[in-house]
């Protein structure tokens, strides 16, 4: 497809994509884009670059190297079974669900990759019956979740449709992770976790580590939490942004502001709570990268006022509200719902007090 664009000089714009999903070649570009969608960039670029950057850190990690970073899917040694089951999620929406994409207006469709599927296999561990059974749940469960999310409560109140997508993922989250307590036969027999192998990278937590730790966030919403794949992802979508910037992050051509905001939010929470990164080994910091700041940037601009207020509110507050909630959630469920919860909670409350303090000029 590349060797075409640089034939032909032109890449198609999202809204192409948008008005053309009837044809073949346009849903598969919206189904590779849903990979990179977590992240707002939405196009196949950045996804690809995720998935090849991910494949070379599990690599690394399979053999010790010392340049894999932060072990992919935190050392678990799960990262197949866990992208074959966010991946087998993907697809059983698509199947289920592509459908409400002819209404024409925007519909999460990737919420099965980032949430439940992947989940299950951490928590759960590898194997045929953890990775189909979560992929199942996954499509069964959060995408209709989230659908009815965004359709039922997002378009009729105005609110940023991230809200509803990862409500839906919590709220669907919670039902699966129920059933596999009542029916364990769900996911019995899943294989353990493989030993770490990075200890290759014992954390001073000093500048070097802090500067990895702000591009790892990045890739912590498909639960990669690697460098490399983080590095994958962005060079995805810069390049994407070059080839035509009316493509990624739905063609609002606020690439640059997002990704600067985003990082900004890492790197302030880094800081910020950097012992709690000390104490607990993972914090999450990467929470209002994959909602508080694109969500604010695409409804508000992106002037240097949204996307500083964006990023320091978001540090400051998504993270602890996520471990708070964690901290209570029962023990048969995985922590990821609180780290969803916490990104609708302060999605809702910085957005609106951000435009007000920008003014409201969009």
């Amino acid at each position: 497809m590349l060797l075409v664009v640089l034939v032909l000089g032109q890449w198609p714009d999202y809204a192409h994509v948008a008005a053309t999903l009837d044809q073949p070649l346009s849903r598969l570009r919206w189904i590779i884009g849903d990979i990179s969608e977590v992240a707002f960039y939405k196009h196949e670029l950045p996804a690809l670059g995720l998935l090849l950057g991910a494949s070379l850190a599990h690599w690394a990690q399979v053999r010790g190297y010392r340049w894999q970073g932060f072990a992919i899917c935190y050392g678990s040694g799960l990262w197949p079974w866990l992208l074959l089951s966010s991946m087998l999620g993907l697809l059983l929406s698509h199947g289920l669900w592509g459908w409400t994409l002819s209404s024409g207006t925007w519909q999460p469709t990737f919420v099965a990759f980032v949430s439940l599927p992947a989940a299950m296999v951490l928590f759960f561990g590898g194997g045929w019956r953890v990775a189909i059974n979560g992929a199942l749940l996954g499509a069964v469960l959060v995408t209709p979740a989230s659908l009815m999310m965004v359709n039922y409560l997002c378009y009729p109140l105005g609110l940023p449709v991230v809200i509803g997508n990862v409500c839906g993922m919590a709220l669907g989250s919670v039902v699966a992770f129920q059933l596999c307590k009542r029916y364990p036969v769900l996911v019995r027999d899943g294989l353990a976790a493989a030993p770490s192998t990075a200890g290759a990278c014992n954390p001073d937590h000093g500048v070097a580590w802090t500067l990895r730790r702000v591009l790892a966030d990045f890739s912590e919403a498909p639960f990669f939490g690697n460098e490399l794949a983080s590095l994958g992802l962005l060079l995805g979508v810069l390049l994407a942004y070059i080839l035509a910037p009316g493509a990624p992050a739905y063609g609002s051509q606020l690439v640059l502001h997002m990704v600067a905001g985003q990082a900004l939010a890492s790197l302030v929470g880094v800081l910020l709570w950097r012992r709690q990164w000390m104490m607990r080994g993972w914090y999450p910091t990467y929470i209002p990268i994959v909602s508080v700041v694109p969500a604010t940037i695409l409804t508000w601009g992106g002037s240097w006022q949204v996307v500083v207020a964006s990023a320091v509110f978001g540090a400051v507050f998504a993270p602890p509200l996520a471990v708070a909630i964690t901290q209570r959630l029962p023990r048969y469920m995985h922590g990821y719902i609180g780290n969803v919860l916490s990104m609708a909670i302060c999605t809702l409350a910085i957005v609106p007090l951000v435009g007000w303090l920008a003014g409201g000029e969009a």
